[in-house]
């Protein structure tokens, strides 16, 4: 599914800076071609996406009365087996749902290593200076940061595959504080998004990035975690 490896390395890469060219070209001035264009050239690095809710004015679009996550959840609960990186597809859903936010899923090609806003921009700056290869990373809500790695896959022992709620449960925060682990189950946005209060997901380093090692980048997120984890842990906010 998505991007060809060849020996080892990820091909299709010029096709994908033809979309983000494409997305900033001056002749696409409409928000609707950037964000076809974009969601495009993520499905093109190989993330699988499917259609999800978007903000209707403070509420969510699934008309659910206290939508805990509006704007941020898949539309269908078949929302596993729905995610694709078919261009054709995502096309159609993206014309025929205007207001669509996307989510892709986690686990089957990439993870998302989820941070606190701040300790990620700290944990970027110090990647980049170390010379650590860093893939695609966005920011969302204002309040957090996604790092998109290569999948951990399938361990043959199920102990050693991490929970996705890392910061939800007291006992984890001392190892890895502040931090969320998108795997197997789980997903995130998709640049473009947008979420209640003009808020959004938006890319700081694109798609056209390969998805590096997530072993590579913990130790530098871990730290950042905990330096930002001097105030109160919220356990109550909802997840994902």
């Amino acid at each position: 599914m998505g991007a060809e490896h060849n020996g080892g390395k990820r091909t299709g890469l010029g096709r994908i800076s033809q979309w983000l060219k494409a997305a900033r070209s001056p002749k696409d001035t409409g928000a609707d071609a950037d964000r076809e264009s974009l969601l495009l050239a993520a499905a093109a690095a190989g993330l699988p996406l499917a259609p999800a809710a978007h903000p209707a004015d403070y509420r969510c679009s699934c008309n659910r009365i206290g939508c805990p996550t509006p704007g941020r959840h898949p539309v269908s609960f078949a929302w596993q087996t729905q995610s694709t990186t078919d261009r054709s597809q995502i096309e159609r859903w993206a014309r025929h749902q205007p207001l669509a936010n996307f989510i892709t899923a986690t686990g089957m090609v990439h993870d998302v290593l989820d941070v606190p806003l701040e300790a990620g921009r700290e944990a970027l700056e110090r990647l980049l200076s170390t010379g650590v290869e860093v893939g695609p990373v966005a920011e969302s809500g204002g309040d957090r940061m996604l790092f998109f790695t290569a999948t951990r896959g399938t361990p043959e022992d199920e102990d050693e595959w991490w929970p996705c709620e890392l910061d939800c449960h007291p006992e984890t925060m001392d190892e890895h504080p502040g931090m969320r682990w998108h795997c197997r189950g789980s997903y995130v946005l998709v640049p473009p998004a947008r979420l209640p209060g003009d808020r959004a997901v938006e890319w700081v380093r694109g798609p056209e990035h390969p998805l590096p090692d997530p072993l590579t980048l913990l130790e530098a997120l871990t730290d950042a975690c905990s330096r930002y984890a001097g105030a109160e842990p919220d356990f109550t906010s909802a997840w994902p």
